[in-house]
């Protein structure tokens, strides 16, 4: 299995749309096959090293996450983290 994690730095003209990015990365699960978990979430502690949004999901294997990157219900949502984020890191590892 893999798991990937991404944060999201959202710039500030699109802080007040974070409650709806989480709904979007929720409206995903359940829809791609080899998906089997997806959580997501906005931070509440605001540090100085904070990330405003996170996403966590775990894929069965290599395959189903390769073919996530591409499938058509991930593509809209991926668009429009790329339009509102400032910055992001991610972390993919076998479980």
């Amino acid at each position: 299995m893999i798991r990937h994690i991404v944060m999201f730095k959202i710039k500030d003209e699109y802080k007040d749309e974070i409650p709806q990015l989480v709904e979007n990365f929720y409206g995903m699960k359940g829809k791609i096959e080899g998906m089997l978990d997806l959580e997501a979430g906005a931070d509440i502690l605001h540090s100085e090293r904070s990330y405003d949004l996170a996403l966590i999901t775990v894929f069965e294997n290599r395959e189903a996450f390769d073919a996530y990157q591409t499938h058509p219900v991930h593509m809209p949502v991926k668009k429009r983290m790329h339009e509102v984020r400032s910055g992001s890191v991610a972390c993919d590892f076998e479980i």
